[in-house]
């Protein structure tokens, strides 16, 4: 097979591969990684004061993120605790919070499993001049996956060559206060136990800032039904806020708001 033969294969090949995605605006608030490339999201995060009982909780991570906006020294930032507290709420209400006072600050959120792409996300990333804040929402290494993601993340952290970019900030939300469960630890085969626990459990001591969530009393889950409630224009019965709650066997923010939708629902209401 000659020359000419091979370049016009080489055509033909071209001429069948998809287009190269078009990169997206680079003014967006939001973005989404997804198969090696940027794409352009909706972002409509909640009001921060319909955020209610983690009062500490904002103070601390909007004020670590206003830093970052601000070009000033910021933290990478692990939020952990109870399932539905608001954790992921929490971190785009931060950034929308910024972006109302005049912030250019924008959010990238990737899914938990593509750690071990966020090299090429930096890479682009690295060009950009405005402060972002990379997301990963419910984080957790299981058994086969646990030892190379974590890895992989700890060299992000550490600053190793697949390091953040200083525009970068990286925010990642778990169900488990080390991000990687004890017992899968210890299900490693390796002679010194103990080594293997302590070298997966260190991942998120990379973290400069470790906010935790907790399970709210009743008093403030009705806070929090009160406040979505009247922010909808929907009243509401105590009793029966606490009994719905009692069903699903929670109390949170995704339930507080779960009732809400209800209550909008039973009104024959959209939600607004």
């Amino acid at each position: 097979m000659d020359d000419n033969q091979l370049r016009r294969i080489a055509d033909a090949l071209d001429r069948l591969a998809p287009p190269a995605p078009a990169a997206p605006p680079s003014d967006r608030a939001a973005y989404l990684w997804q198969h090696g490339a940027l794409v352009a999201a909706d972002f409509a995060p909640l009001a921060l004061d319909l955020l209610s009982g983690i009062d500490e909780q904002k103070q601390i991570l909007v004020t670590n993120t206003r830093r970052h906006a601000n070009g000033h020294a910021a933290h990478d930032a692990l939020l952990w605790g109870s399932r539905g507290a608001g954790k992921s709420a929490l971190v785009k209400s931060s950034i929308g919070t910024l972006r109302a006072e005049g912030s250019d600050i924008a959010l990238v959120e990737i899914a938990a499993g593509d750690v071990a792409t966020l090299p090429g996300l930096f890479a682009i990333l690295s060009k950009w001049a405005r402060p972002v804040v990379v997301f990963l929402d419910d984080l957790g290494f299981d058994a086969n996956d646990g030892v190379a993601s974590a890895r992989a993340l700890r060299s992000v952290l550490d600053g190793g060559s697949a390091a953040r970019p200083a525009n970068v900030r990286l925010y990642v939300t778990s169900n488990r206060r080390h991000i990687i469960a004890r017992d899968i630890a210890e299900q490693d085969s390796a002679i010194n136990v103990r080594d293997v626990v302590d070298d997966r459990m260190a991942l998120a001591d990379r973290f400069g800032l470790s906010i935790g969530f907790h399970v709210c009393d009743q008093a403030t889950w009705l806070a929090m039904v009160d406040g979505y409630a009247r922010k909808m224009g929907l009243s509401f019965d105590p009793l029966d806020a606490v009994s719905f709650a009692t069903q699903r066997g929670a109390r949170s923010g995704r339930i507080a708001w779960h009732y809400v939708v209800e209550l909008a629902g039973r009104a024959g209401r959209p939600l607004s």
